[in-house]
């Protein structure tokens, strides 16, 4: 067993207390907090998104800050201000909601150009600049950002320079008929049952340990084949015909990020060709963008980077 290993499986015994399902979703949103990735949620309303981010920061010992995005939505809503004190009379620092650890950005793409882009350099460079002076954000940061795949009235697409800083999108589906039996019988539907849920929830982490499992992924060996295999996949995104924009240099960077992780995660100290595949279109999913024939044809993402992911002869 390694420390990720062991990290995930006391999640997912505090997690199910309160959350049904949706195993797949806890082990890439850990092996995002990992690797120090951010991650896009899309899902249908109603499926757990804020019920899986708030339960792992309750398990992990970690802040978390949940901002609804809208379209009167300004930069220094997240971010902060300055507030004039009288009995003071000077200006107060008011830090904003993005200085947490959990920082849960719901609807993300109802807010418009200029609010979604002073995420940017918090995501990146884990800073902000609030009123001309750099603050550094609390360790560990992650921002896990949700969408709505249905309804596009009022939204606005999010800048592929924006998409490009998210690590994974992890696309959440209805639960199966005997999840959703599980979840009327273990949640009563009021707040009060809902938090009383959440109590229950011990911390079994915290960001000493994500540290420790960061520097037990770093460790993970890549071998010169894997590497080929790897960036070979990626290339192909560029060339392939239904494929308008394929991934970037980031994206092989940090599949391989992800890959040394989901090794440790795995009990390994080296990497596989399956850890690649499997992770291949939570990574680039995001990353691409079809043309408008492929579109026209029902063609999706992710059943184009599959078939990429198949065309690469595995390394022996």
């Amino acid at each position: 067993m390694t420390i990720i290993s062991d990290l995930h499986a006391s999640l997912r015994s505090e997690v199910s207390k309160v959350l049904v399902g949706q195993d797949e979703a806890l082990r890439l949103v850990l092996l995002a907090l990992v690797c120090e990735g951010h991650v896009l949620l899309e899902g249908v309303p109603g499926i757990a998104k804020t019920t899986l981010v708030r339960t792992l920061g309750a398990a992990l010992g970690l802040t978390f800050k949940r901002v609804q995005f809208t379209p009167d939505l300004m930069p220094a809503d997240i971010l902060g201000t300055q507030i004039f004190s009288f009995q003071e009379s000077r200006f107060h620092v008011v830090e904003g909601p993005i200085f947490t650890n959990l920082l849960l950005a719901d609807e993300i793409n109802r807010a418009p150009a200029k609010t979604q882009s002073a995420l940017l350099e918090a995501m990146q460079e884990r800073q902000v600049s609030l009123e001309g002076e750099r603050r550094i954000l609390p360790q560990p940061f992650l921002v896990l950002a949700t969408q709505n795949p249905v309804e596009y009235e009022g939204t606005y697409p999010l800048p592929e320079a924006q998409l490009d800083r998210f690590l994974f999108k992890i696309v959440l589906g209805y639960p199966t008929a005997d999840e959703e039996i599980r979840v009327l019988e273990q949640h009563r539907g009021d707040t009060a049952g809902f938090m009383a849920l959440l109590a229950s929830v011990e911390r079994v982490a915290d960001a000493e340990s994500l540290r420790q499992a960061k520097e037990e992924a770093m460790r993970v060996d890549v071998r010169p084949e894997i590497v080929r295999y790897l960036v070979e996949m990626v290339r192909r995104t560029r060339s392939e015909v239904r494929i308008q924009l394929g991934g970037s240099p980031r994206a092989s960077l940090l599949l391989q990020v992800a890959a040394r992780a989901q090794a440790a995660l795995e009990g390994r100290d080296y990497v596989i060709p399956d850890d690649i595949k499997q992770l291949f279109v939570p990574v680039l999913r995001h990353r691409v963008l079809l043309t408008a024939s492929a579109e026209v044809e029902g063609a999706g993402p992710d059943e184009i980077l599959r078939g990429v992911a198949d065309a690469v002869p595995v390394p022996r």
